[in-house]
């Protein structure tokens, strides 16, 4: 009767053993294209790419006045703002040199929304980033589950590469309704809409925004062929 129940505990351990490593795999594999993409997202929200966006050559002038050097002056108070969870007084105190307010109460309204998604989302990419290494430390500490680690990372990396695939080929169709649908999906009504004479848009232009996004397609697409270069399936490994 002993040797039937430890047969039987044993049968219970590894059945329980099985799901966890199932679900840490699937955790993993979906992690893979949310950290990718927010740190790609993460990447381009500095100085550099401001530099090499406002001074690249066929980057849309300001009809209303802002030279390069403006924008290279005024853009970074945005990013900064986004990025230390500044109070809206940060920006709304800002002025041009004729003293007039760089921001509207609409364009303050807004940013302060953007900062809040911005926040919210690089906090969901600290959880799931830090999730993520402790499935990854679970899955290689046993010799066993290592190859499903692998795949798991793999996996993750080529549905990564499906998605970025099919979001860039439907933003460069359709970026009008890619950019209008992205915008209604994290702010209300038209609160999003600016004249073209509003600095917001004289700062970040919609070409500013197409090729932010290419080339944050671009950074995570770079991030998930590395990954399955280093987590490609091998033969020797994956036998042992």
């Amino acid at each position: 009767m002993d040797t039937a129940y430890q047969t039987s505990s044993n049968t219970s351990t590894k059945r329980s053993s099985s799901a966890l490593t199932a679900i840490l795999k699937t955790f993993v594999t979906l992690s893979v294209p949310i950290l990718l993409t927010l740190v790609s997202v993460r990447l381009i929200m500095s100085p550099l790419f401001l530099q090499l966006e406002y001074t690249r050559s066929g980057f849309p002038e300001d009809f209303y006045g802002f030279t390069t050097d403006d924008r290279l002056r005024y853009a970074p108070y945005a990013l900064d703002y986004l990025l230390t969870g500044a109070d809206i007084s940060y920006l709304g105190d800002l002025r041009f040199d004729d003293d007039t307010s760089m921001y509207s109460v609409p364009e303050l309204e807004h940013m302060r929304d953007v900062q809040t998604v911005t926040r919210t989302a690089f906090a969901l990419a600290l959880v799931i980033g830090l999730i993520t290494i402790a499935a990854a430390y679970f899955l290689w500490r046993a010799q066993s589950t290592r190859r499903d680690l692998r795949r798991a990372f793999f996996n993750g990396a080529v549905l990564t590469l499906g998605l970025i695939v099919a979001i860039v080929i439907t933003a460069v169709i359709g970026w009008d309704t890619f950019f209008t649908t992205f915008h209604r999906l994290f702010f209300t009504g038209d609160s999003w809409i600016f004249d073209y004479s509003d600095t917001l848009i004289r700062l970040f232009p919609e070409q500013f925004w197409f090729d932010a996004a290419l080339t944050i397609g671009a950074l995570t697409v770079s991030g998930a062929v590395a990954i399955l270069l280093i987590a490609r399936p091998r033969k020797t490994a994956d036998a042992a």
